[in-house]
């Protein structure tokens, strides 16, 4: 079997090491003689893991110990919807900072739960204007910002000061794990699993506990945040097999060296690919070099009508995942932790190759 490189944006690339764990595992989970999605969420082995898992991603993370950590389902998307439950109350102010799709639909969905204000979005020049700009509201319940915009390419790389009194909540869905974060410039942190943290069908929550109770009243007890922290996660039956998984990238994580490696690699991969992109004039990488995000690289051939047999032909080679999001069109390749140099350099070698043909 000839294994591709993929970079697709999400679901994205396990580690290697992680899915040989759970081929392994798959059939006969610890010597149990039953598979790991077989047994009860609720009896001593699947606590063991839970836990397990919570203080790998706790450890990686430096959460300080006022922070919950949930393991939740519904997607990053239910968080813009939850967030705004939990955190605001019908007559309040929600501050956004709206840098790309994913925070536009934010602002979108809270915005019928309050009143959602847009405090700030990309300058002229496409960049991700500095904090002392936003046009940030006096009493605002709490303000949102997607660090990096998966669809868009587009990054902060400096983490966002508050007002004194102004909670942060941050949707690190294709960041997180990615590099170090302080999480104690934040209120709240979610991510949809299916980037660097595992398969889909898992959402990660990090809450200061000092946010619960929910500020408003009658919210179904499934989007209640302390609901969730008071049953360890466990208030309905968890997406246990994506819970298992996620626990094995964190480990691989921990045995790669960190986040601090990470971040390394990641950076690696990215100049490498930017670099490649910016020295020719077949392909264009439309995003500013001080907005570029590491993790989602948008890009796009000078002439488009090549774009399909580029597609066809990258998937010959081995190479997967390349078509840009269908709302904006073009290319993307995604730099996730388990996308290896050694891929980006693959993807290196094609670009250069097609544009010697095509160019």
């Amino acid at each position: 079997m000839s294994l591709k490189h993929n970079f697709s944006a999400g679901p994205a690339k396990l580690p290697e090491p992680v899915l040989e764990r759970a081929q392994a595992e798959l059939r006969d989970w610890q010597g149990r003689g039953i598979s790991v999605m077989e047994i009860s969420h609720r009896s001593e082995a699947f606590m063991a893991l839970r836990h397990q898992a919570e203080g790998s991603l706790r450890a990686l993370l430096a959460v300080p110990d006022d922070y919950d950590i949930l393991f939740l389902q519904g997607g990053a998307t239910l968080q813009f919807a939850m967030t705004a439950l939990n955190l605001s109350t019908p007559e309040d102010t929600i501050d956004f900072a709206v840098t790309g799709s994913w925070g536009r639909k934010a602002i979108a969905e809270a915005s019928r739960f309050a009143s959602g204000h847009t405090a700030a979005k990309l300058d002229f020049d496409g960049l991700v204007p500095a904090v002392d700009s936003w046009s940030l509201s006096e009493h605002a319940a709490y303000c949102h910002y997607t660090p990096n915009e998966t669809i868009d390419g587009v990054e902060f790389h400096v983490t966002p000061a508050m007002p004194e009194g102004t909670p942060l909540v941050g949707d690190f869905s294709s960041s997180i794990l990615s590099r170090p974060i302080d999480v104690k410039q934040h209120a709240l942190i979610y991510a949809g699993a299916q980037k660097n943290i595992g398969p889909a069908g898992l959402t990660v929550v990090i809450l200061q506990r000092a946010l619960m109770p929910a500020k408003r009243e009658g919210i179904p007890e499934l989007l209640n945040y302390q609901v969730h922290a008071q049953a360890q996660s466990l208030r309905n039956t968890p997406p246990t097999f994506a819970w298992y998984l996620a626990g094995l990238v964190f480990e691989w994580l921990q045995a790669q060296g960190g986040l601090a490696v990470m971040a390394q690699r990641n950076q690696e991969k990215a100049e490498l690919l930017y670099r490649t992109l910016d020295a020719s004039v077949f392909y264009t990488a439309p995003v500013p070099p001080l907005a570029r995000s590491r993790m989602n690289v948008v890009f796009r051939l000078v002439d488009e009508s090549l774009q399909e047999r580029f597609l066809v032909e990258a998937e010959s080679a081995g190479l997967v995942g390349l078509k840009g999001h269908r709302s904006i069109g073009g290319l993307r390749a995604s730099l996730y932790n388990a996308v290896s140099l050694d891929s980006v350099q693959v993807l290196v070698d094609f670009l250069l190759d097609f544009e010697s043909r095509y160019g």
